[in-house]
């Protein structure tokens, strides 16, 4: 049986719809764009007490899968504070695969000898978080305390509260974990929204 030129034109009109709405669905299943980051790691850097903490994010709350600090007596000589610094993170980042890091940023230390320790721990941090080819953002110490509390010069301890019931914790994080979870909260919201302010990418 046989098909006129005109019924011919009109199924090949056909198919070329259905190729141009079938085409985008596979363009997007194969164009390898990588998906919103789910697992976060925060980082307060400190060269006795670096704060860690990570979270899951989810619906209709963001969970924590660890946190903790990176405790170094005052004995220790730098370098082995560093190297301690170091392997804990591998350790973190191996066990619980996050995909993006949010760090504190730097400040205006109150003398040069403190933000020169500062600055060995925030790199030793860097380090090891580079090393394992995560995203790295940093957020401004007032800017995070703004996010998480609504108020850029809040203590330590409304910190560590509001992350506790943000996390539905049940113990109360101590402060330097704390802080960190409050990196990696803050880094989930600026993520989360639209902003022309976006967070500065290291």
């Amino acid at each position: 049986m046989g098909i006129t030129p005109l019924q011919f034109k009109q199924m090949e009109a056909r198919l070329t719809r259905t190729t141009r709405v079938a085409k985008p669905a596979i363009e997007q299943r194969l164009s390898g764009v990588p998906s919103r980051h789910e697992i976060i790691l925060g980082i307060d850097p400190s060269l006795r007490g670096t704060g860690y903490g990570v979270i899951r994010l989810g619906k209709p709350n963001h969970n924590a899968l660890a946190q903790g600090t990176i405790s170094c007596p005052a004995g220790w000589e730098h370098s082995r504070c560093l190297v301690r610094i170091v392997q804990t993170l591998r350790e973190v980042i191996a066990k619980h695969q996050p995909s993006v890091c949010a760090i504190e940023g730097l400040y205006f230390a109150q003398n040069l000898q403190t933000a020169l320790i500062m600055g060995e721990a925030r790199g030793a941090s860097l380090a090891a978080v580079a090393e394992a080819g995560l995203d790295i953002y940093e957020l401004a110490p007032r800017k995070v305390k703004q996010a998480i509390v609504g108020f850029g010069g809040a203590q330590k301890l409304a910190v560590a509260k509001m992350v506790q019931r943000m996390l539905r914790m049940t113990e109360l994080p101590a402060p330097d974990a704390a802080d960190a979870l409050a990196l990696a909260l803050a880094h989930a919201n600026e993520s989360s929204r639209y902003s022309f302010a976006q967070p500065k990418k290291i």
